[in-house]
């Protein structure tokens, strides 16, 4: 039976980019998805002290580091985490305090420049039978549309109606209701539900759906996210949470019924619901540590879906 596996919000993290290359491999599945968010969320400077020494900082904790192999490895680690490690001497440093706008060209730059990478791995580590789907998300930037679109291994499904098996057609979007972060793909909800029934008319006619939709249906569980105070501080602590999916996905799944539901954007809301007689899945991230989690399908031409689990590697 074919098997397809989906993980969703990595943010930046190449060990988690690099699990999911090696997701069919380990978990003998035909079909990979990645259901958005790759970009990594700032840059970590290595301040440079000298030709091999610098000193820097990640998670709270600071370093001092001297020679080449200990730079590289806090780079590794960094890039792990899902930041972007930049060395930079103390003149550029200089440069970008009294030009902060400079700070957000260079984030895009190694943003670009390590997703160019990715697919450079992804061209020498995905196995030829196996087909990899992204559909960048909310906090991806428009640029990294044509980086998939140049990609012979990795296809951007934003908007696409993919065929998976005979009679199945995978439809999806990246984009998101309005968030308190003003993000790159996020609208109105009566402008998603048009967006998304664009996309659910190119399935053929009669076909069952899988419905990729990064925002979680509303109020399925699978949008839990913390409360926020008007200055985006946590109330009790991150204990309080609230529903933040999306209307328009919810109703376009109510009135297509599709099979299957593959969603994420609230990493903290790990787990699977039902819209009707859709499994919705959500299954949460934990990029920052470098853990890759995700949801293993098997599918079958005549009944569907057959069977599922979650997944962490």
């Amino acid at each position: 039976m074919p098997k397809l596996f989906f993980a969703t919000d990595i943010h930046g993290s190449e060990i988690c980019w690099k699990k999911f290359l090696g997701a069919g491999k380990f978990y003998g599945a035909d079909i990979l998805v990645l259901g958005g968010d790759l970009s990594g969320k700032a840059i970590v400077p290595l301040v440079m002290d000298g030709p091999s020494k610098a000193r820097g900082s990640l998670m709270g904790s600071a370093y001092l580091l001297e020679g080449e192999t200990a730079l590289q490895d806090f780079e590794k680690n960094v890039a792990s985490r899902g930041y972007y490690p930049v060395r930079l001497c103390q003149e550029e440093i200089a440069v970008f305090q009294a030009h902060p706008e400079l700070v957000d060209a260079r984030f895009h730059r190694e943003l670009m420049a390590t997703l160019e990478r990715w697919l450079g791995l992804a061209e020498e580590r995905l196995p030829k039978g196996i087909s990899a789907w992204v559909c960048p998300g909310n906090d991806d930037p428009f640029e990294v549309d044509s980086l998939f679109g140049a990609s012979s291994r990795v296809r951007n499904a934003e908007g696409m109606a993919v065929e998976i098996l005979p009679g199945l057609e995978m439809v999806s979007s990246g984009w998101a209701n309005p968030t308190p972060w003003k993000t790159f793909r996020e609208e109105d909800e009566a402008s998603l539900g048009i967006r998304l029934e664009a996309a659910i008319s190119k399935a053929s006619k009669g076909s069952r759906l899988i419905c990729n939709f990064h925002c979680p249906p509303y109020s399925s569980g699978l949008d839990d996210a913390p409360e926020l105070g008007e200055d985006f501080s946590l109330k009790n602590a991150g204990q309080s949470t609230v529903p933040v999916g999306s209307t328009a996905v919810r109703k376009a799944m109510e009135a297509h019924k599709p099979i299957l539901g593959l969603h994420g954007h609230i990493h903290e809301a790990k787990g699977v619901s039902r819209i009707g007689k859709c499994l919705a899945v959500n299954p949460g991230s934990l990029y920052e540590q470098g853990v890759l989690q995700g949801a293993l399908f098997e599918l079958d031409a005549r009944k569907g879906l057959r069977s599922y689990v979650l997944t962490t590697g």
